[in-house]
C-alpha cells in the first residue's frame, strides 16, 4: 500500500486518474482507495518500489 500525504479536494478532478495512468503505462495495476484525508494505492508488493520510483517522477514533473 501506497499513501498519498496530500490532502486531496474533491475540486482536483482527476487527480487519482493521472497518478493510475501513469503506473498503468508502467505495466502495473492499481487498486485506488480514496478516504477522507489522504488516497491510498494498492499495487503488486513486489513492484512498491518501481510504484514509488514512477511516482517521484511524476511529483518532479509536476513542480516543473
Amino acid at each position: 500500500m501506497v499513501t498519498l500525504n496530500i490532502h486531496s479536494s474533491l475540486e482536483a478532478v482527476g487527480f487519482l486518474a493521472a497518478i493510475t495512468t501513469r503506473l498503468a503505462a508502467a505495466g502495473m495495476g492499481v487498486n485506488p482507495v480514496s478516504a477522507f484525508y489522504h488516497d491510498h494505492l494498492f499495487v503488486p508488493a513486489d513492484r512498491a518500489e518501481e510504484a514509488m520510483d514512477v511516482l517521484r517522477k511524476l511529483a518532479v514533473e509536476s513542480t516543473d
